[in-house]
């Protein structure tokens, strides 16, 4: 039995993305409609098996747009920082690192947040992965992806791994 699936976007990626992309969604993890889980604006999302009616559902979420402006990944990430400020109770950033080289930068974001989640306060993680993919005929065309892991603090050690194997696995598709 396989231990990852290999998708590619126009097979398990509902909402279009601006470019299409491939990658391995590890054992455990299973792919569900963004509309079901009340994240309408992700590309592709999938629920962590094994946390499934633990009182919080770990899961990671992929999105990603066409970036004409010259917005760097920090500020995308300092965006998405108050953002979840905003819809939590104690938001902190624990870590940012930038990523990746000249043609492919990146950026990663661990944020540490007090959230209500059916009426029971949750300390939560979010490890984000923020990557610029540059038009290789014209640099000035960009496209971010970025994709999220959100885990309550006792199943983050645990699946840490299986997300930055996730992470590792995205690249651009050109079809068979």
């Amino acid at each position: 039995m396989p231990t990852e699936t290999q998708y590619r976007e126009d097979e398990a990626v509902p909402a279009e993305l601006p470019i299409p992309i491939s990658f391995r969604l590890p054992e455990g993890w299973h792919p569900v409609s963004p509309d079901d889980v009340g994240s309408p604006g992700a590309a592709f999302v999938a629920l962590n098996v094994a946390t499934v009616g633990s009182g919080f559902t770990a899961n990671i979420t992929l999105e990603g747009e066409y970036r004409p402006d010259d917005a760097t990944l920090t500020q995308l990430a300092d965006a998405s920082l108050r953002q979840i400020a905003e819809g939590t109770t104690a938001c902190r950033l624990l870590d940012r690192e930038e990523v990746g080289g000249p043609d492919a930068p990146g950026l990663t974001q661990f944020v540490g947040m007090t959230a209500t989640v059916n009426d029971t306060e949750q300390q939560v993680i979010q490890a984000e992965f923020y990557l610029s993919l540059h038009d290789v005929d014209d640099p000035r065309e960009r496209v971010v992806l970025r994709t999220v892991l959100t885990a309550t603090e006792a199943q983050f050690p645990e699946l840490v791994d299986d997300y930055q194997s996730f992470v590792g696995s995205l690249e651009p598709d050109g079809g068979e």
